[in-house]
């Protein structure tokens, strides 16, 4: 098992979908069941517009044929493992290369660095966790007291190792994931309901609006920015409880057996639509959507 980076793009020509597989050729098939019980990190290429960079971590659960596509592979990934990062973290920074094993012994960046499937170390896995869960911002207020946090926030852990395992269990922990998960889901929707349009921030500066899942948890739903919506109080409690849902289109869905319809339509914004997230990627994804109509929704 070790540590891995998987390249992807948000227009991708793979059939991946970051969350669930990742599909590659059999030239990488070593690599990559390298990875099979352990975590690697997804990253976006800097010639991408709009660059996500180091964007997200996952754990590889095992790895098969595609049934659908000769000579290819699919890395499938364990469920509930996926977690975008708080705040992408780039390449390189002022201090230089983030990911010190694309550097040859000149110092210099090397072929390795084009690889779209590569070994991480446990330092680098380390460092770009670090940056990418933001862990002054998220971690430090409310620390979880049953988590390891000795050393953690030091600058130089003196075993590199069992640092870096100590950040895979914080990856586990449902703490963490949803201050993450509330961090991209509120940043996708710039503090807005999507449902009433409405932007409240309280007098702590903090955003009056909630990052609900689409498919929870419980049901197997991913923490992922297409499986998440902004919601204020009112709004996120009818949607928990399937007075409300979304069409593909974002159209906003009333239940008919909703006792005060007319007043629902009072609170929804006036163009009956919800307000989606500015990148497509970001926005909810179809197959969420449709199990909450099927699942929640009181049709």
């Amino acid at each position: 098992m070790g540590y891995g980076v998987f390249i992807h793009r948000s227009d991708s020509i793979y059939d991946d979908s970051p969350a669930e597989r990742y599909q590659f050729p059999a030239q990488y098939l070593g690599r990559v069941r390298g990875c099979i019980g352990d975590w690697i990190i997804y990253y976006e290429p800097r010639k991408v517009a709009d660059t996500r960079g180091y964007f997200a971590v996952a754990k590889v659960q095992q790895v098969i044929p595609d049934p659908g596509a000769e000579s290819m592979f699919l890395a499938l990934i364990e469920a509930g493992t996926y977690l975008e990062f708080a705040n992408p973290v780039p390449f390189s920074d002022a201090d230089g290369v983030i990911e010190r094993g694309v550097l040859n012994d000149d110092g210099r960046i090397s072929g390795r660095a084009q690889a779209a499937v590569r070994p991480l170390s446990a330092s680098d896995f380390s460092r770009i966790v670090r940056l990418g869960l933001d862990q002054a911002e998220l971690l430090l207020p409310r620390v979880d007291p049953a988590l390891p946090v000795s050393g953690f926030f030091e600058e130089q852990a003196p075993f590199v190792f069992e640092e870096s395992r100590e950040r895979t269990q914080l990856l586990t922990s449902r703490i963490v994931r949803d201050r993450v998960f509330r961090k991209i889901v509120l940043r996708a929707y710039e503090e807005r309901c999507a449902i009433t349009g409405l932007k409240l921030i309280n007098g702590g500066g903090r955003a009056e609006v909630a990052a609900a899942h689409i498919r929870p948890v419980e049901a197997d739903g991913p923490d992922v920015v297409s499986n998440g919506i902004a919601l204020s109080g009112t709004a996120h409690w009818m949607f928990d409880r399937g007075l409300i849902s979304l069409s593909d289109d974002l159209d906003i869905l009333i239940s008919r057996q909703a006792n005060d319809p007319d007043g629902i339509k009072g609170i929804v914004n006036r163009s009956g639509r919800a307000i989606g997230p500015q990148h497509l990627r970001d926005r909810p994804h179809p197959n969420f959507l449709q199990w909450h109509r099927e699942h929640c929704f009181k049709q």
